[in-house]
Parts: C-alpha cells; structure tokens; sequence
C-alpha cells in the first residue's frame, strides 16, 4: 500500500507531461499547412481534407474517454506509449494516402486515437493525482501553456519542412518525431499503478458517471467546451486557406498560427494561475465573450499582415486558455479519481463541436465560396458558451455516503 501513496515530483510532471504535449499538440496544429499543397497534388476538395480532419477530432474526442478510462485504472504511461506509436503510423499514413478514404483513416482515425492517450485528458490524469489541490489550476496551466509553446515551436517548423522537403516526406519526419514522446513516458510512471494496480476508490466508473451526467454544472461545462472545439478548429485549419483567398502569402499564415501558440503561452499560464484566485466560471464566461468581440473585429477590420497577426496574438490569449479551468472545475467538483475519464467525456464535446467546426467550414466553402457564414457562427456560438458558463457551481459535490467499489 505504501507505494499507492508516493506521489511524482511536481517539476518531473510537469517536465515530462509538458513535453509530450508540446510534442502532440504542436504536431497537430499545423495540419491547416497541408490543406492546400495536398489537395492541389491528389486533386481532392477541400472538404475531402476538413472531414478527414473532422473525423480526426471526433475520434479523438471518443476514443479520449476510454484512453481516460485506462489510465485512471492502469496509469498513463502504456496509454501513452501505445499512442505515440499510433501517432507515428497515422503521420507515415497520411504521406502515402492515395484516397479520401485512405486519408480519413490515416489523418482520421489513426491520429484521433493517437491523440487521445498523448494529449489533455491522460496527462491532466496525472496531475490531478500528483499535485495538491491548492497548486492543480496553476499546473494544469503549466501543461496547456506547453501545449502552446509547442504551437509556437511546431508550425513554422512543419512549414519550413514542407518547403524544403515537400508535403509528403515532411509528414515522414514528423511521424519519427513522434516517437520521441516514448522515452519522455517514462517520467509519468506512477508508483501507484505499478503492475496494474488499481488505486482503491469511492465509486465504480458507473456510479461516476451517473453522479456526473445528472449534474447540470457538468453539463454546462460540455456546452461551453463543444464551443471551445467549433472555434478553435475552424480558425486553425481554414484561416491558412482563407487568408490566401484573400491574397495574402502562406507566410502570414505561418506567422499567424505561430503568434496564436506564442501567446497562448501567456494566455493559458494567466488562466490557470487565475483559477487558483478567481471563480473559474467567470474566467470561462470572460474568455467566450472576448473570442467574439475579436472575430467581430478581425472581420470589420480592413485585411492586412498586420490586422492577421495582431487577431492571432490576442486570440492567441484566449485559444486553449479555456482547458485549465474547465479540467480544473471537473477536479473539484467531482475529484481526481476518474479524472482523466470525465476530462474526456467533457472533451469529447469539444471534439463534436470540432468535427463541426472543420466539416462546416470546407463544406461551406466548396457550397457558397466564401467562410463567411461560419466566422458569423463562431460569433454567435462565443456568446452563448459566455453565457452557459455563467451558472456553473464550483463547491465540491456532497456524497451522503461513501459509494462501495
């Protein structure tokens, strides 16, 4: 039993959880950078490239909770291993796709699941099981603000490799790069689930479960985070493509998605320290409201390199700012114990409102020949997260009685 009881190092955490996702995360981020290189080669639409990435974040999003599920049964780090190899094969896929079909399989489905046991949920798990409560926002903000360092890091890299080795064997590259997230594993290796061990618990997944779904915080919670994926995926993966619509180089795009990853640094450390000093509700509202205001401005604004990069730096501040209070408030509210499984179900409503995001902006495009439609959604939907996050209660849930195993 004494081992169930020795906790990770904060700095060794935080150092290996922060690496891994700027590893995963950064990757991710720049697939809009392939949209229009990969589709003019295998002369597909682009939304034969958006539903692939579609099905990616639907994937990712469900197969989220049952990654969640195992870690917070068995630990993270064979989850993570074993995703970090699926990320390898869905990049090395991507490359050698020679159809939708194929792509939306390799991009799709693969790297969806890849993600899932390499990203938030898993390693959110292993904070919120190592680090005290009165420091769990300020860390989690430590892991989202490395997610966007490696934004920042990543995109113009992946851009830099697709002019100098092309789209495809640049896809190669990074999928050896992947791996590199193996190794760093090892650092999230919990005495507790040595062998497998199951850490003792006041509830069944089930009883988990019901206890969530019936709590109308918890569902508020969702709401506000399907919004979260809708604006946050549309913008990263068709602002490169609008912005060359518009007659602006690749380039500022490149620049652009960087900025947003460099100031999310900021943006997601602020929060997460925020969170330990504010209610994390009104930190959610806050953040919704303002996306709306800065796409609203964006969009009146006349077009220009400069105009691109300041929207991408202040919406930069708000980008993944949102994931440490939300993942924070999902802690106190129900406890660390199915963490990482309830951070799932909440992301997986982020990751529908992802799907949406992406599919409906290549699909309204290839219709109506503009995005002009769905920049009007992500104004709208803004507000309305800002507004169901307002209700949300923070206390601890009040169990009447110790729930048997």
């Amino acid at each position: 039993m004494h081992k169930q009881n020795q906790k990770l190092s904060i700095g060794q955490v935080l150092a290996c959880g922060g690496l891994i996702v700027t590893l995963s995360m950064g990757i991710r981020h720049g697939f809009g950078l392939w949209l229009q290189p990969m589709t003019q080669a295998m002369d597909w639409t682009r939304q034969d490239f958006a539903l692939a990435i579609a099905v990616q974040n639907l994937v990712w999003g469900f197969t989220g909770i049952f990654a969640g599920m195992l870690a917070d049964r068995f630990g993270a780090f064979k989850v993570i291993v074993g995703c970090a190899v699926l990320y390898a094969l869905g990049l090395v896929g991507m490359a050698y796709s020679a159809t939708p079909l194929v792509f939306a399989i390799t991009a799709g489905v693969l790297i969806g699941m890849a993600q899932s046991g390499t990203t938030y949920a898993v390693i959110y798990g292993v904070i919120g099981r190592n680090v005290d409560g009165s420091r769990r926002s300020w860390a989690m903000g430590i892991a989202a603000a490395a997610g966007s360092f490696g934004q920042f890091l990543m995109v113009p890299t992946e851009g830099w490799l697709i002019s100098q080795f092309g789209w495809q064997q640049a896809l190669v590259l990074l999928g050896m790069a992947a791996l590199l997230i193996v190794p760093l594993a090892r650092g999230l290796r919990e005495p507790g689930f040595a062998g497998g061990a199951l850490l003792k618990r006041e509830q069944t997944i089930g009883q988990a479960l019901r206890e969530a779904f019936s709590y109308p915080s918890f569902q508020l919670l969702m709401a506000g985070y399907f919004v979260c994926g809708f604006q946050v995926v549309f913008i990263g993966v068709h602002l490169p493509s609008y912005l060359k619509d518009q007659g602006l180089s690749p380039q500022v795009a490149s620049y652009a998605l960087a900025l947003v990853g460099l100031f999310n640094v900021i943006g997601t450390y602020a929060a997460g320290s925020l969170g330990q000093r504010l209610p994390k509700k009104n930190i959610l509202a806050f953040i919704y409201f303002a996306r709306s205001v800065v796409i609203t401005v964006f969009l009146l604004a006349p077009l220009s390199p400069m105009s691109v990069y300041l929207f991408s730096a202040v919406m930069g501040m708000l980008w993944l700012s949102t994931v440490p209070p939300t993942t924070a408030v999902v802690a106190q509210i129900f406890g660390v114990a199915h963490l990482s499984m309830l951070g799932g179900f909440v992301f997986f409503s982020h990751q529908i409102g992802s799907f949406m995001g992406v599919w409906l902006g290549g699909y309204l495009y290839d219709r109506l020949g503009s995005y002009d439609i769905v920049w009007l959604l992500t104004i709208a939907l803004g507000v309305l997260a800002g507004l169901v996050n307002l209700p949300v209660r923070e206390n601890a849930i009040q169990r009447a009685a110790p729930q048997g195993a």
